[in-house]
This record gives structure tokens, C-alpha cells and sequence, in this order.
């Protein structure tokens, strides 16, 4: 709370997933296991899980840690991410590589209810029924959102 108060950053969003961050870090066995998190500003928890505890307080500063999973900044961190409705789609491309090289790691999407209304989200979920792979969606439904969810989705 420190860091955010003073750096700026996503202070909610972190603090509505410090649980799933957890149950996830204990399930799974990342790197070799991948968490791709969509709304990529959730993963404050994620990081200091990951080893970054004692860099966190440079969090969204130069040359410091960055507020979203970043590849150069930790193995742990298997995909770019920002909030872009990508997760499932990337996820899947890096489940397929993975069998196609013969590994057995797991792959987990982590999407929140607002990402989920990206065209691209439902494309992936089309392509990933289609691929039959083990691909793991955790779908982080808070009921929030930038603004209030559009169209039919707001009442499932």
C-alpha cells in the first residue's frame, strides 16, 4: 500500500487478487508453468510472490519495476501484458508450443469480466475449443470494470 501511495498504480485491482495470486503460485510452478494475466496491473502480488519484494518499492519508477508482467524483468513473467483482452489468445500460443515441443507445463489465462468482452477473448475461446488443449481460464468475474459492462454480459 506504501509504494502505490507514493509511485502510483492499481492499488484495488491488486488487492482483489491476492488470494487467486496465491491458490495460483501454489498450484502451479511457474516459470516453467505460465500465468498470463490480462488485466496485467493485477500482478503486484504475483510479483512479489515471484522474488521482487525488496525491488517493489521502485514499482513504476525508471529503471525500476514495471506495473504490468514484463519478459525482460523476470522469468516469471511469461507474456507482455497490459489489459488488452489477449490473455486466452497468448496462453493458447504458448500451450500449443509447449506440446508441440513435447513439455507438459501447464498454461493459465487469467481474465477479468471486462477484458472478457474483447472480440479477441471470444476468438481465442473458439480457437482453444477448437485445439482441445489443456489450456486453464481463470475468469476473475468482480463486476468491475473501467466503466459499467456492456450489452448482455452484465446480467450473467
Amino acid at each position: 500500500m506504501s509504494t502505490v501511495s507514493t509511485n502510483g498504480g492499481h492499488l484495488s485491482s491488486n488487492l482483489g487478487v491476492v488470494e487467486l495470486s496465491i491458490a495460483l503460485h501454489r498450484v502451479f510452478n511457474t516459470p516453467q508453468d505460465k500465468i498470463i494475466w490480462d488485466v496485467g496491473h493485477q500482478c503486484y502480488a504475483h510479483k512479489i510472490l515471484t522474488g521482487r519484494l525488496t525491488d517493489f518499492p521502485s514499482l513504476r519508477r525508471q529503471n525500476g519495476l514495471a506495473g504490468f508482467p514484463k519478459l525482460s524483468e523476470s522469468p516469471h513473467d511469461a507474456f507482455n501484458t497490459g489489459h488488452a483482452s489477449t490473455s486466452i489468445s497468448a496462453s493458447l500460443g504458448l500451450l500449443a508450443a509447449d506440446r508441440i515441443q513435447n513439455g507438459k507445463s501447464s498454461v493459465v489465462a487469467v481474465i477479468g469480466d471486462g477484458a472478457l468482452t474483447g472480440g479477441m477473448a471470444y476468438e481465442a475461446l473458439s480457437h482453444a475449443g477448437h485445439l482441445q488443449l489443456p489450456l486453464i481460464v481463470v475468469l476473475n468475474d468482480n463486476k468491475m470494470s473501467i466503466s459499467r459492462n456492456v450489452e448482455a454480459y452484465q446480467n450473467i
